[in-house]
């Protein structure tokens, strides 16, 4: 869906940048709405699966290796999965919420992860919940008016993309071998742009969700009221 102007309902008659809030709305006419075990949607549980299996190796046996290789894993599934519903035609509605949903999980559990062992600090972690709530609060607020949740924007991703990579050059520039050396300023460089990324693509929602709204009121109060005649 292409970003449109400001509060204009886009050909499904949803507002640009929005999914439709109505189960029967045609924006998902593209979408079999019943499926569920799906070759992507299998990939997408399987990455879910491995969220507390990266934090066990993570943070009890401190098994680095492991916990890199399940990142790595998540990275190439994340890929896969958005590829294989193209390609085989397996599109649904839950795998639209669903892969969102995994990426944002993996991000929190490892920015927690992380700042447990001193990788990143802390106050990098609760700005970037901090987003996240206020995102949260705003969705709520989206849904009182009618609309439905955000259509994730080209920003989110490119920031989805960046701390996913982060994430596993990170853990690989712990130590003084060479190697480490090397993914040091890398990892670094990823994270600072995910970050930003990340915060920014966040003011985005916040502003379209704002002007959506603000949009939908002006137009409510711009609608002819009819009257009676007066009998005076």
């Amino acid at each position: 869906m292409a970003m449109g102007p400001e509060g204009r309902p886009n050909e499904q008659g949803a507002p640009d940048g929005f999914l439709s809030a109505q189960l029967g709305d045609t924006s998902w006419s593209a979408i079999k709405q019943d499926r569920i075990l799906t070759v992507p949607n299998l990939l997408s549980f399987l990455r879910l699966a491995g969220v507390p299996v990266f934090l066990w190796l993570l943070l009890v046996p401190h098994a680095d290796v492991a916990a890199l290789l399940i990142l790595v894993l998540s990275g190439i599934t994340d890929w896969l999965d958005g590829k294989l519903a193209r390609w085989l035609d397996q599109s649904s509605r839950l795998g639209a919420m669903l892969d969102p949903a995994v990426d944002r999980l993996y991000i929190a559990a490892t920015l927690v992860a992380f700042a447990i062992r001193d990788i990143v600090p802390l106050w990098l972690v609760l700005v970037l919940f901090a987003r996240e709530i206020v995102l949260g609060l705003a969705l709520l607020v989206l849904r009182h008016h009618g609309f439905g949740p955000y259509e994730v924007h080209y920003l989110g991703k490119a920031a989805t993309f960046c701390l996913l990579y982060a994430f596993p050059l990170l853990l690989l520039a712990q130590g003084t071998s060479t190697v480490s050396l090397i993914a040091q300023p890398v990892a670094y460089a990823f994270t600072v742009w995910g970050c930003v990324l990340y915060l920014w693509s966040g003011a985005l929602y916040v502003w379209q969700g704002a002007r959506a709204v603000l949009g939908s009121g002006a137009a409510a109060g711009t609608r002819p009221e009819t009257s009676g005649v007066s009998s005076k």
